[in-house]
Order: structure tokens, then sequence, then C-alpha cells
């Protein structure tokens, strides 16, 4: 079974039912508790009647600085609302892991940003190096990733399709939060991985409801993809794309068609001033909830609870 981990200010805690147990560790970071898995076990077994974990803060349990490194268009009901045609070709982006942030924190709209955008996402938490030209089977998942989290892949809208900049829009102060568990993966529970459904709620109105079975390319054959390319190490994160349901869809393909015959200037005017009417992208005072889960409970991600808040 899953084993949920908790960071706050004072160290790691392993969360039983509604309490935690400190793990006796020196880890700082979540490459160094991941190496010191057997405290957490230890903990785990130890019997103590831990503290209530409405009383803890959670930090992220993911430690910065790490590599965070994200799929894009990646579901099948977020491609239908991107607009997408056929096959949709595998695709990577990197954000800034200064844009990580606790699951209880507010995410933070910066003054020029209007169209700010949710991405629920799974993320991977890598716990073996994974050197450039590996190859990944599904069977070989456990011996690379550790634990899942929690991750919201939040977007500024304007940002990202003007400047077609997505380390720009998606690496602002707070766009990435992850939390509230790490949850430590046994080799037996990589078999529940497409029953995980993915929910996120704005001021209790859901958005966002799919499985991992609505994803297009999943963990195994998205890490020996980007192995072409890239080394992750144990701590770093990958975000495995974003099920639809966002605010941001494409407009239909006669408009699409129109745009497309207009100077980038007018077309992106035209295009936000009919974004302006849309009510889901997210304001100051909105509270996104999210949750990953199995429908028995076997993984269960906790609940992450993140406030908007305007830049001062």
């Amino acid at each position: 079974m899953s084993t949920n981990v908790l960071r706050t200010a004072d160290g790691w805690w392993v969360v039983l039912g509604d309490r935690a147990v400190p793990v006796d560790t020196k880890a700082v970071t979540t490459a160094e508790l991941l190496a010191d898995r057997s405290a957490v076990h230890e903990a785990a077994a130890s019997g103590e009647p831990g503290t209530p974990v409405v009383d803890l803060v959670a930090l992220s349990p993911v430690t910065t600085p790490c590599r965070v490194v994200a799929q894009m268009v990646n579901y099948r009901s977020h491609a239908r609302d991107s607009g997408f045609k056929g096959d949709v070709p595998p695709t990577f982006f990197r954000k800034a892991s200064g844009s990580v942030s606790g699951p209880g924190d507010a995410v933070v709209r910066p003054s020029h940003v209007k169209f700010l955008d949710y991405e629920i996402e799974l993320g991977l938490v890598m716990g073996a190096p994974l050197p450039v030209g590996t190859v990944v089977e599904e069977r070989d998942l456990p011996s690379y990733v550790a634990g899942l989290v929690i991750t919201n892949d939040v977007s500024a809208r304007e940002v990202q399709l003007t400047k077609t900049q997505f380390y720009e829009s998606k690496s602002y102060p707070t766009f990435t939060p992850t939390g509230p568990f790490l949850t430590l993966l046994e080799p037996d529970d990589f078999a529940h991985l497409p029953d995980l459904r993915l929910k996120l709620s704005v001021n209790g109105e859901l958005r966002q409801d799919r499985t991992l079975a609505d994803m297009i390319v999943r963990p195994a054959q998205a890490l020996t993809l980007l192995a072409r390319f890239q080394t992750l190490d144990a701590g770093d994160l990958l975000l495995t794309g974003t099920p639809g349901g966002t605010a941001l869809k494409a407009p239909p393909k006669a408009v699409e068609k129109i745009g497309a015959l207009l100077p980038p200037a007018v077309k992106w005017k035209a295009f936000f001033k009919s974004q302006a009417k849309n009510p889901h992208y997210l304001s100051p005072g909105d509270v996104i909830t999210a949750t990953i889960a199995t429908p028995d409970g076997r993984i269960d991600l906790g609940e992450q609870r993140t406030p908007v808040a305007a830049a001062n």
C-alpha cells in the first residue's frame, strides 16, 4: 500500500489517517528523504499516537531547487478542448522550480495578468537517476518513480499565447502548487495508476474530472521520450498533463481561419476581447480545490486547497 508523507517547517511526517507521526531522519531535501525510506517505514510502524494532521502546516513535499518538467496536451479531453485533430505529438516544456509553492499557499496573480488559468496535473516524483538514453518499460516504473503529488500548472494565458512563451507563462512564483502529500508507492501500486481520478473545482464548481485512462502518453513512455535529451535525478518532478475543462478553449475552426488572416496583434486583441467574457478564468478571492485518488482509496494524494490573491 502507498504511504503518504507530509513536510512541514519541522521536518517530515508519515500520515496515518487523521494523525501524523514524525520521521526520524536528517533528510532536508526530497531526494535525501527518498534515500532514507527506511526511516519512513519505521515511522509508519512505530505505533506512536502522533499529531492531528489539521494542526500541521504543510509545505510542498517536493523541495527546490529541482528540475520541473511538464507534458503539453497529454489528455484526449484537453486535446479536444485545444482544437487538436488526430494524433498529438508528445511535447515537453520546463517550469522554473521557483514556481513551486505549498498546497495551501495563495496563487498570486501578477498585476499584468488578466487571464489566469488552472490545470490539475499528476506529478511524478523521481526516485532514481534517469540517464539520457534510458528506455523505461511499464515494469521498470518502480525503479525510477518513487511517488506522486498533486500539482496545479497555473498559466498566464495572454503571456503563453501572445509570446508563445510557456516558460514565462507558467513559471511565476506560486504557479506550481504542490502537495499536500508525497504519496510513496510500492511496486504493486503502479498497476492501479490508470484508476486515479483527477478532480479540480473552483469555488465549489467542478471544472475538471477525468481518470488517467484519458491520458495519451503514459508515464513509462513519457520518461523514455524525455530521456532522449533530458537527464532527471531523484527528487525531480514531471507534470504529466491536464484533462479537459480548463478556462481556455480553442475557438471554432471558422473563427481560427479568420484569425489566421489577421496580423498577430489584431488577432490576439480580438481573441482576448472575447475571452474577457469567459467567467472561468481565476480571480482574486477564488478558491481552487484539487484531489487525485483511486475510487477505493488505495492511492489518495490528499486535497490541495489554494486561494487566489492579487499581487501587491
